[in-house]
């Protein structure tokens, strides 16, 4: 009786799992998503990703290694705020156009652009049209019908 009680327990509090994906599966469907957009698509999708990270991403990390390696950031009065503030003071330096605060915000487009660029000088791209046959005639050659029954 007990351990009837305990196998029906077991089977009402601990179901039978669900199969469970790999734990790239997430990944690879992300992936398949990207290479399903068309050019243009993927483009824009690189470029907001890379804008979001200079815009947020990069101020936090800053926020985060200033730090640890200088202290508190102080924030006027208050000695100790946090990274809040920080973004408060990016963007409003981002609207009074002060350079170094651009060269934050567009440091990672940049350096896709840049990697980009060196990439093609290192690995030239591959012609899309095959080369053309030099013996080749452009006269047409009409279909006949063997009297043999081919």
């Amino acid at each position: 009786m007990t351990a009837a009680l305990i196998f029906l327990i077991t089977k009402v509090l601990c179901p039978a799992s669900l199969p469970r994906s790999p734990p790239l599966e997430p990944v690879s469907r992300i992936r398949r998503l990207f290479y399903v957009q068309s050019r243009i698509g993927r483009e824009l999708i690189l470029f907001g990703s890379a804008l979001l990270l200079g815009l947020v991403v990069v101020p936090l990390l800053i926020w985060v290694v200033g730090n640890r390696i200088l202290g508190p950031y102080s924030h006027g009065n208050n000695l100790h705020a946090g990274p809040m503030a920080l973004l408060g003071d990016f963007y409003a330096g981002l609207s009074q156009g002060w350079p170094s605060y651009w060269i934050v915000a567009l440091g990672p487009l940049a350096i896709i652009v840049l990697a980009r660029a060196l990439w093609e000088l290192i690995v030239p791209r591959k012609s899309v049209q095959p080369p053309k046959n030099p013996n080749k005639s452009n006269t047409r050659i009409e279909p006949t019908v063997a009297k043999d029954g081919l």
